[in-house]
């Protein structure tokens, strides 16, 4: 039976008779400010920041919000299936959690609450290879909930092949390669405060108990932490990869591959050549090429070229259940939520990491049904109108 997310408005109103509020705001859009105001600046910066000025960022955002859906009227809507089919595997709603290094940022409990609270709400959940957490606890956390791995692809071949070894050893089942970052970005708000949390050891925790990495230190890492930093930061990212090093990677890895941070159409053909699962229309929520395409803008042109040959994927800039009704429209299969997440736990843990995606698949619901829709699959461009810039 499909779960009725739309539920959640009333167990709200519901506490209300008796003089209960929502902990967090339910529009996720003011997250961000009330972090701003509980954690300290570098923290927040490296969470909230982008590169440049900033333009990325606000482009992702006006991308989507000149994109107006156009409701239809007298369709039945009352039985709402918010499930589809993503790489294989059946979800209950378009939506996974994108991402996000160093949630040891945010709040003490880190990735592991982050991943407890996308298996309570059956959303998959993404580790990022910068995690402040193993990424076997994280799994141990999840149980047998649906867990998908990201790799930022290091120079160094054995600690990547021992990367993937370890994530299918840990039950991640899909394989999300970021392409947008084999250098950072210029991060004015990290660079004003001149903090990297990886030059304190902080979201090297996969790297640091890897026995590929620390076969290439001198000493143990606790006995020489600083030597540690300087080996992860030495091989962290790699320039100089091309598409032919694809084939590295589906020779170590038996499930779905998926290519993060495609926005030119060419890549993503290039993506299906190469024999990839899918691509994830990104550009890491501003944070990388200042002065970019906005992702919204680019995904129409992708989810073209990729046709049926690729699963399409969609993060930056998502807020709002609105912002999903657009992807889907747009082209996309599903969407990655980021930063809203991450805010969620800095404020609240666990609590406030389910709080987010329960708001976000609530407002989808209703969204989705007041646009004159009850599933997710029916969404084409024809559903919206876009305003002149």
């Amino acid at each position: 039976m499909a779960k009725h997310w739309a539920d959640f408005q009333y167990e709200i109103y519901l506490r209300g008779m008796k003089g209960a509020v929502p902990r967090l705001p339910t529009d996720l859009s003011r997250l961000e400010e009330l972090t701003e105001q509980r954690l300290g600046p570098g923290p927040v910066g490296y969470v909230a920041g982008s590169a440049g000025t900033g333009s990325t960022a606000a482009a992702n955002r006006a991308a989507l919000d000149r994109r107006r859906i156009v409701p239809r009227m007298l369709r039945d809507v009352a039985e709402r299936d918010l499930s589809v089919e993503v790489l294989g595997r059946s979800l209950p709603a378009p939506l996974a959690l994108a991402p996000v290094g160093v949630l040891s940022l945010m709040h003490p409990d880190a990735e592991p609450a982050a991943a407890r609270a996308a298996a309570a709400q059956g959303v998959p959940y993404i580790l990022s290879s910068a995690s402040s957490t193993p990424m076997e606890e994280v799994a141990a956390a999840m149980g047998d909930a649906e867990r998908w791995f990201q790799l930022y692809w290091a120079k160094d071949r054995e600690v990547t092949r021992s990367f993937l070894q370890r994530a299918k050893a840990a039950g991640f089942t899909a394989l999300f390669v970021t392409l947008d970052t084999p250098l950072l970005a210029w991060r004015p708000r990290d660079l004003d405060q001149a903090y990297l949390p990886f030059l304190h050891g902080v979201g090297t925790a996969n790297y640091f108990t890897d026995p590929a990495f620390t076969a290439g230190l001198a000493k143990p890492v606790h006995e020489d932490p600083d030597a540690a930093v300087l080996h992860f930061v030495g091989m962290f990212a790699d320039p100089g990869k091309t598409w032919p090093d694809l084939e590295f990677l589906r020779e170590n890895w038996d499930g779905p591959i998926v290519l993060k941070g495609v926005l030119h159409p060419q890549d993503a053909l290039l993506a299906a050549e190469a024999g990839m699962d899918g691509v994830v229309v990104s550009n890491h929520g501003g944070r990388q090429v200042a002065g970019s395409v906005a992702a919204a803008d680019a995904l129409p042109r992708v989810a073209e070229a990729a046709g049926d040959r690729l699963t399409v994927l969609f993060d930056s800039g998502i807020r709002t259940g609105d912002d999903i009704v657009k992807a889907l429209a747009l082209g996309a299969k599903s969407v990655l939520v980021g930063r809203p997440y991450a805010y969620g736990l800095g404020l609240d843990g666990q609590a406030g990491v389910e709080h987010v995606i329960r708001c976000l698949l609530a407002e989808f619901d209703l969204t989705l049904a007041l646009s004159g829709h009850s599933r997710p699959g029916s969404l084409t461009a024809d559903d919206l109108l876009e305003e002149s810039a």
